[in-house]
């Protein structure tokens, strides 16, 4: 007998339908076709003790399954309940009248109690898409996969529930949450606040203009300075997430299962810091079945590379291209996946091998040759991709043991929501642009326009300092996030001369 049940494959952030076509037939054998991988292939151990231990058994005759589109390789442990489901249908051990309205995913344990799965949530999006009357999976996702409106997702513990659902006629309880209520609720702050730093005003002025405009920043400073401190703190400053932007953040963490077990959208922007050993396919993503990297992890947040030279030089060249699309494709014999990595980039990095950087009291010092080695793992078209580069210096001794608070995150990040709300109203028309940051050159060209003596300003500064096309690009960016800031319309020489001031590393005596 031939029965049909429907599960799900996840390429990239997006779902695909399988269909599970499961035949018993009379003869022997466990047949088992459409590019199942070892997982898969080894789920005949795990079904065959989960229904022992439930009363029920895999039958002694021929089973012949196949997983359609043939084409397209399935992985994971997910379809151990779609296969179990399936063998009981086809082999008339229950009824399955209505078996076709589901989709069915879930991990089995050997005691028939269900695993979570990774990417529920686009797998959820995907069986509204299909016109699935509901989405039957482990209760650890439940409220991963209740995000999307107008699909009954029922969470499950155990295979009986959803034997005793198809055979028996019991209900299975409904998870429903409502998606705007649980989000706003849990868009609290970060643990982190600004309030908490001593001293470096500057530091923080710089911090609220990159977050103002999205810009990508490096801070460089001996050990110590608080520079690892600063940069924890800036997401705490960041405007809350859109609904939109929680959707597509979660839908990323939910394909590597890091979203937590019975959380809903992701209410924070995510903060990752990566080691300085990872490797290039963990950061951009990749593999022989393709993964999302740390910078699409990041995607919607921020991503830390602390002492950025210690970081191999390939692994810093794959960022450029993504830093500049804010999204990264992995290419494959048979496929192509996108991940969007829209990400503000905080850098640190010590001044030199030793930590100290034309210091005459510093206990250690480093030779040209160092120097150089150092700072090449650091390309130049990669820093051009930093629009702010800053200097942080040790706090004095005063103000450590000053008592008084500095300003809160609260009060910051009041003056970045509204500096973005300028934003977003100026590039309301535009597709991909939402602040400053994710301007090109003619967009550059429109909204930074300068009049005759900033103009000459710029100029001075470009040809003193020997700057890139791109740095003029960068700097004329970080001007107009400053007039926001202060409600200009218009972009004068006061905020050019205060971007050029960020712009560090492009000084004499840092890159040679």
């Amino acid at each position: 007998m031939l029965k049909k049940v429907f599960g799900s494959a996840v390429f990239g952030v997006e779902a695909t339908t399988i269909t599970v076509e499961v035949n018993v037939d009379k003869g022997v054998g466990y047949h088992l076709v459409g590019l199942p991988d070892n997982a898969i292939k080894e789920s005949n151990y795990r079904i065959a003790a989960a229904l022992q231990n439930n009363g029920y058994r895999i039958p002694g005759k021929k089973i012949t399954i196949n997983m359609a589109p043939a084409d397209l390789r399935k992985e994971g442990s997910a379809y151990d309940l779609t296969l179990a489901v399936g063998i009981l249908a086809a082999s008339n051990q229950i009824k399955a009248e209505n078996l076709d309205e589901y989709l069915i995913m879930g991990e089995l344990s050997l005691d028939g109690s269900l695993q979570p799965i990774k990417g529920a949530l686009p797998i959820a999006v995907k069986a509204r898409e299909e016109g699935f009357k509901g989405f039957i999976l482990p209760s650890q996702n439940a409220k991963e996969a209740a995000i999307v409106n107008d699909l009954k997702v029922y969470g499950v513990d155990n295979i009986k529930q959803v034997i005793n659902h198809f055979d028996k006629g019991e209900t299975l309880e409904q998870t429903i949450i409502n998606t705007r209520e649980e989000f706003y609720k849990n868009l609290d702050f970060p643990e982190f606040d600004f309030a908490d730093v001593k001293g470096q005003e500057s530091i923080k002025r710089c911090m609220e203009i990159a977050a103002a405009g999205g810009h990508n920043i490096i801070l460089i400073g001996p050990p110590g300075s608080g520079k690892t401190m600063l940069a924890k703190r800036l997401p705490s400053i960041l405007p809350p997430m859109t609904l939109h932007e929680a959707l597509e953040t979660t839908k990323i963490h939910s394909v590597v299962g890091r979203v937590k077990d019975h959380t809903g959208l992701m209410a924070q922007r995510p903060f990752r810091s990566p080691h300085h050993t990872i490797s290039n396919v963990a950061l951009v993503g990749g593999g022989s079945y393709p993964q999302p990297g740390e910078i699409s992890l990041s995607h919607n947040g921020v991503l830390f590379l602390d002492e950025l030279p210690e970081f191999k030089r390939e692994v810093l060249e794959v960022m450029r291209q993504p830093l500049e699309d804010r999204e990264v494709t992995i290419s494959r014999a048979k496929f192509t996946v996108t991940y969007p990595s829209s990400f503000m980039l905080v850098a640190s990095m010590n001044p030199s091998p030793g930590g100290y950087f034309n210091d005459p009291d510093a206990p250690v010092t480093s030779s040209p040759a160092e120097m150089q080695r150092y700072m090449s793992k650091i390309s130049g078209p990669l820093l051009d991709r930093i629009d702010i580069h800053i200097e942080v210096t040790p706090v004095p001794f005063e103000k450590l043991s000053d008592d008084r608070k500095g300003e809160s995150s609260v009060d910051i990040r009041k003056r970045v929501t509204t500096a973005r709300e300028l934003q977003t109203k100026r590039f309301e028309d535009l597709e991909n642009v939402h602040y400053n940051a994710q301007m090109n050159t003619k967009q550059i060209r429109e909204y930074c326009k300068l009049d005759e003596g900033s103009l000459e300003l710029l100029k001075s500064a470009m040809e003193r300092l020997n700057l890139s096309a791109r740095a003029y690009d960068r700097i004329l960016k970080v001007s107009r996030t400053i007039a926001d800031l202060e409600g200009s319309n218009d972009v004068t020489g006061a905020h050019i001369s205060e971007a050029i001031q960020y712009r560090s590393l492009d000084r004499e005596g840092w890159l040679g």
